[in-house]
């Protein structure tokens, strides 16, 4: 996020063109929808600075109008922003006041969803009177973080908005909504934007070009997660000796990572080596630094076993002794014969 009253970052040319698109179009409530890394938060921001601009253009927000510079500042009495606090925290977007004072006063964690007391919010606000004469809009991010009990309090709204009120949800998953959700939303499915247009991005973040090829195939050719990997501190190097580090038993590669990413990481070799025994090409590593894949049995299990390790990897109990467990699982696998 870019420091009040300074100019954010160039926008990705693929999200520019997709707000374009979309800001020629009518529709009080728009799904944005597709896989993480492909700017989805990006280009919903974009779309709400322009509803809610002084001096639209059709190319978006001008942002240099007194609207603009109280989105970018997070003070925008016209736009209602839900996020899961966790996510609101890490942005800037400030939390309503009960909600930092329980935070503050350590009554409860930041939520990991979005809460349905904000959701609530949301919708009181929709039903206000617009503070700029330009309308409100709400962005909703991710939405998929709606439980269903939060999503029925905002399918109402999205039924019957007022008139003045427009919607803009933002989803990593859009098969997990209420299929009402999305009826009463016009869909736009991202852009995966060509090759060549990514890594000429990030070189202009800063990337150096011999290392923007491996962060794209790490992060799977999602463009957001490239540059978010690059910057976390990691190297091109570690991330290819990886394979063969967890075949040998060897914890240390993943010594100062997370459990959710060791997971992650661990995923996305287990995806590759079921491609491998297939006869299809990885996706996340390059061939050559991959072990002999095992029979397609065991592979399997790990697979799932990831998958249900996932689900608990904010909550270890000990998250040395699970990078351990996870490491010995992964190397007895490599290792399967059967």
């Amino acid at each position: 996020m870019s420091e009040a009253g300074t100019t954010p970052p160039p926008l990705a040319p693929w999200i520019a063109a997709q707000r374009s698109t979309l800001l020629a179009q009518r529709g009080h409530a728009w799904l944005l929808q597709g896989p993480s890394g492909l700017g989805q938060y990006a280009l919903g921001l974009e779309m709400v600075r322009a509803w809610l601009c002084d001096r639209p253009t059709a190319d978006g927000a001008c942002g240099q109008c007194g609207s603009c510079h109280a989105i970018e500042v997070r003070t925008h009495a016209d736009l209602c922003v839900l996020m899961p606090e966790v996510q609101m925290m890490a942005l800037g977007w400030p939390l309503s006041e009960k909600a930092q004072a329980d935070i503050d006063d350590k009554k409860r964690k930041a939520s990991k969803e979005i809460r349905v007391e904000a959701m609530r919010d949301a919708v009181e606000f929709s039903q206000r009177t617009s503070a700029r004469g330009r309308g409100k809009a709400v962005l909703v991010y991710p939405a998929e973080q709606m439980n269903h009990i939060t999503a029925n309090a905002l399918l109402k709204t999205l039924e019957e908005p007022p008139g003045d009120v427009r919607f803009v949800l933002a989803s990593e998953a859009a098969h997990q909504l209420l299929p009402t959700i999305r009826s009463r939303c016009l869909g736009h499915t991202m852009v995966w934007p060509a090759e060549a247009e990514m890594l000429a991005w990030l070189k202009g973040q800063g990337i150096a070009a011999d290392a923007a090829p491996a962060f794209l195939r790490a992060s799977g050719g999602r463009p957001d997660d490239a540059l978010a990997l690059a910057r976390s501190g990691r190297s091109p190097q570690a991330w290819a000796l990886l394979p063969q580090a967890v075949a040998r038993g060897d914890a240390t590669a993943l010594g100062d990572w997370s459990p959710a990413q060791v997971i992650d990481a661990l995923q996305k070799l287990c995806h590759d080596l079921l491609a491998a025994s297939v006869g299809a090409a990885p996706r996340y590593f390059a061939p050559a630094d991959l072990p002999r894949p095992p029979p397609l049995g065991p592979l399997t299990r790990w697979s799932k076993a990831l998958a249900k390790a996932a689900r608990t990897a904010d909550h270890p109990f000990n998250a040395g002794l699970m990078l351990e467990a996870l490491v010995a699982q992964a190397r007895n696998t490599l290792h399967s014969k059967h």
